[in-house]
């Protein structure tokens, strides 16, 4: 079933008195449980769809349909609390904060999205979410003593744990090395299965692209393949 619609999506930007369309007419569907993978050159609009759909940054022409609202037409505290209960985020870095330990960053998380849970539920919350993405053993340590891999981990689990039905990752495995690129794929698909995620990837890794089930081509701006 498709949850997610962007339809006709353009963007323009003006420098100084010239006008730069960087997108020009996007159209997109995305099903519940798949992975798509947005590739293409920089600079060809795909990190610019994923904020769009992110609700990170207004689009200045065209629809976005979340399970049939259209996010278009809502004011910035309608789309805050969509993206804080719905959506789930994963960036290149994995932005952690640094004085919280791992275990803290996914109660920090739960607060944001205005969980109902009671505390003790949380915490119960928060180390299954662990469990899931193999961190729960360093649930008391601090960014700083986790490797690359480790923090991309935990910034999965953060993005997951307050079940949202979006994910939103931004070439999630670019600071990674093969091995923990494919590590954190594996995780990605898995988890995207098991909850029943609909994710949108931006990657320039080819290697990254058979764990998705859908390849979108951006180019110039315009939806190629």
């Amino acid at each position: 079933m498709t949850i997610f619609r962007i339809d006709e999506m353009k963007k323009s930007f003006t420098n100084g008195d010239v006008e730069e369309q960087i997108l020009k007419g996007v159209n997109i569907s995305l099903k519940e449980g798949e992975i798509t993978a947005l590739v293409g050159a920089s600079g060809s609009g795909k990190s610019t769809i994923l904020t769009i759909a992110a609700g990170l940054q207004q689009a200045t022409d065209g629809d976005i349909v979340f399970e049939g609202q259209y996010l278009t037409n809502m004011n910035q505290e309608q789309i805050r609390k969509i993206r804080s209960s719905d959506f789930g985020f994963v960036f290149q870095s994995a932005h952690l904060v640094p004085f919280l330990t791992v275990k803290e960053q996914l109660m920090l998380m739960l607060d944001v999205s205005e969980s109902k849970l009671k505390k003790h539920s949380q915490i119960a919350e928060v180390e299954k979410i662990l469990k899931l993405v193999d961190m729960n053993h360093r649930k008391d340590a601090y960014p700083s003593s986790l490797s690359g891999g480790e923090k991309q981990r935990v910034a999965i689990a953060r993005a997951i744990i307050h079940k949202p039905k979006m994910l939103f990752a931004d070439e999630p495995t670019a600071s990674l090395d093969s091995k923990r690129s494919k590590d954190v794929m594996l995780l990605i698909r898995d988890l995207t299965k098991t909850m029943n995620i609909t994710t949108l990837m931006v990657t320039h890794d080819e290697d990254m692209l058979g764990y998705a089930d859908h390849v979108i081509t951006v180019k110039d701006g315009l939806v190629v393949k």
